[in-house]
């Protein structure tokens, strides 16, 4: 986890940064948002600061809070275009956004995700863009599950496994993608929408670590698998798939099937939620709950149905 110089440093640049943006008295108090090796989140008032992952470069993140910076009406703007350096970490500023109510599900805003998704895969890459991380975040997840393997036996290993190794070298992160030019926001999910200004402004994709060129169906492949996997209702799916054709998204064909076009990043985006399930089951000695067996049991399909199978591949 993160060390206590950082945390405590974190914290004071977010209320640095907050007070210089504030005309008013600000209402002081910090909150830690998120702690994960990966990343560390600290708001204040309306001051959000991230301490990004250790292997993050300013190569990689520059350009995508530059892509930000320019993206005002699809992702959330950064106050700032240059990260600063804390105990070693790259650090960026954000204004405040109010994220999905987890305890409101029939609440969630699929249709402003599947548009502003559409709106960014229309949009043309800036120069210089690196490439979308969905496939690197997905063999990270493989590589976790091993080296978590390593120390304790699991039998949800194997499937999990046997699904992975089905996969394109493409989705497996060991050749570049075909699509080079499409922007890709890398790592959808409704964590990742916030409405600004809080608390009921118009919804802003967030979190600008995976940003990219690429496939972009991978960035429906998250809803997608959990469609599949029979965690998302239908309904839902629809609503999303409705409103990403509407909007013109170019990820699948405007009206017919879409499940050839979104077949493989849908298992890929499976074997990574089954991987990080697993693995974090075996790092806290624990069974499988009920939803992270589901995907398990997808992957235990997908390892030997034949790719055509598209969106049957866990029933």
């Amino acid at each position: 986890m993160i060390t206590h110089p950082l945390l405590t440093e974190l914290t004071r640049r977010a209320r640095t940064e907050a007070h210089a943006r504030r005309q008013a008295a600000c209402p002081c108090g910090a909150t830690t948002l998120a702690d994960r090796p990966d990343a560390t989140v600290v708001r204040h008032a309306d001051t959000v600061a991230k301490a990004h992952a250790p292997d993050t470069t300013p190569a990689d993140l520059i350009p995508r809070l530059t892509a930000a910076a320019h993206l005002p009406g699809i992702l959330l703007n950064p106050l700032h275009e240059t990260p600063v350096d804390l105990h070693g970490r790259l650090v960026t500023f954000w204004p405040y956004g109010a994220p999905v109510d987890p305890e409101n599900p029939d609440a969630a805003p699929w249709e402003p995700a599947a548009t502003l998704l559409a709106h960014l895969h229309r949009t043309p890459a800036p120069a210089a863009l690196p490439p979308m991380r969905g496939p690197v975040k997905a063999a990270l997840a493989i590589a976790r599950l091993l080296a978590a393997a390593r120390h304790r036996h699991s039998p949800a290993v194997a499937p999990v496994l046997r699904a992975w190794s089905a996969l394109p070298a493409w989705a497996r992160a060991e050749t570049p993608m075909s699509d080079t030019t499409t922007l890709c926001h890398g790592d959808l999910h409704l964590g990742q929408l916030v409405r600004h200004p809080a608390p009921d402004g118009p919804w802003r994709l967030i979190d600008v670590d995976d940003l990219g060129v690429g496939e972009p169906a991978w960035d429906l492949a998250r809803p997608a698998a959990w469609y599949a996997c029979g965690l998302l209702p239908p309904e839902d799916w629809a609503r999303f798939l409705g409103a990403y054709r509407a909007a013109g998204g170019p990820a699948v064909p405007a009206d017919g099937d879409p499940w050839p076009a979104l077949d493989v990043p849908a298992r890929a985006l499976t074997v990574q939620t089954a991987a990080r399930a697993v693995a974090k089951a075996i790092e806290a000695d624990r069974p499988l709950d009920e939803v992270e067996q589901t995907v398990v049991d997808a992957c235990d399909r997908m390892g030997s149905a034949p790719p055509e199978l598209a969106d049957g591949f866990a029933k």
